[in-house]
């Protein structure tokens, strides 16, 4: 879909920049992916349900994917000819679980169906989960052929949306690449994830100049961890290239306990700290879950590896709601 770094944005018919939807385009990751694409080139459409101007500049579109007739949906997405939809919409922290079926499944089921009625071809990178996966039992990575036995909410209507253009690609109906991204981290992270929940923590206690007091779930789990920067490079290199019809694990090949990246946090912010890890009732003492991803794959066929590391991420997490802070 993609030629050369000089021809890899122009439109079919090369008059200029090709247009790049993004849905969920004002989200935590899809934000990222548009200034990266906005930065290389494109004009890029965000899509959101709620109208409103999207940071970084891309041009704004209002549209509920999940009410939206479906030739009136195919019309919005595909009439300005887009060569690339990203889709990086979806709900997971603090969402029901009917909300995740409409955003996790519903919609991508009528995100395929409108791309099947472009007229023109249109490449569809759709960001998966990692929790489509279980956590591993004996502590090995997950790749791409481990079993999909989800046993969250979030990882069966993840893993839902995923087979629908799994299945959507294998018919030849669109042109798809699946994503199966591992917990993003850096700037703009969401207040009800674990990094932006104690983030926010941290920078009230700054601004009251207190001791944080952090309440969290018992922190046992171990999880990989990529750093938003390098998740963005995975989209774009998926973008550009012939791969389709499958998925690909995205992370940093190795899983860290989540309560080393909150001290992490705790570290780079300066602010004194005390973290209360609080019982959940009926957890019980075995070993801790533990989610490592192998990205040999996306290594093999994308030529793409993370380069950041997680401390980069904290950082820059922590430097943005800072700077935010004071506007």
């Amino acid at each position: 879909m993609f030629g050369s770094a000089e021809d890899q944005y122009v439109t079919p018919g090369g008059s200029g920049r090709a247009r790049v939807v993004v849905l969920g385009g004002t989200g935590f990751v899809g934000r990222h992916v548009c200034a990266a694409l906005l930065g290389e080139g494109a004009d890029v459409v965000a899509v959101s349900r709620r109208p409103g101007p999207p940071p970084y500049g891309p041009r704004p579109l209002a549209l509920d994917l999940c009410r939206t007739p479906p030739a009136e949906l195919a019309d919005a997405l595909t009439g300005g000819r887009p060569t690339l939809v990203v889709n990086a919409a979806g709900a997971v922290w603090a969402a029901t679980e009917q909300h995740m079926v409409a955003a996790n499944t519903e919609l991508v089921r009528r995100l395929v169906d409108a791309l099947r009625r472009a007229t023109r071809p249109v490449r569809l990178v759709h960001l998966g989960s990692v929790n489509e996966y279980t956590p591993s039992a004996d502590g090995r990575p997950v790749d791409e052929g481990t079993p999909t036995r989800p046993t969250t909410a979030y990882g069966r209507t993840k893993l839902a949306g995923t087979e629908l253009v799994l299945e959507a690609a294998r018919r030849g109906d669109i042109d798809a690449l699946v994503l199966r991204m591992a917990n993003v981290a850096g700037p703009g992270s969401p207040p009800a994830s674990l990094l932006g929940r104690v983030a926010h923590q941290l920078r009230l206690a700054c601004a009251e100049g207190r001791t944080a007091e952090i309440r969290l779930k018992p922190l046992r789990a171990e999880r990989d961890f990529i750093d938003a920067q390098d998740a963005v490079g995975a989209v774009l290199t998926a973008a550009r290239s012939g791969v389709g019809g499958r998925v690909l694990n995205i992370g940093s090949g190795e899983a860290v306990p989540v309560r080393s990246l909150v001290d992490l946090l705790i570290k780079v912010s300066g602010v004194a700290a005390h973290v209360v890890e609080e019982p959940e009732q009926g957890a019980g003492d075995g070993p801790p879950e533990r989610l490592e991803v192998d990205i040999r794959l996306a290594r093999e066929l994308l030529g793409w590896t993370p380069r950041r590391r997680l401390e980069d991420a904290v950082a820059d997490q922590w430097r943005d709601l800072s700077e935010a802070s004071r506007h």
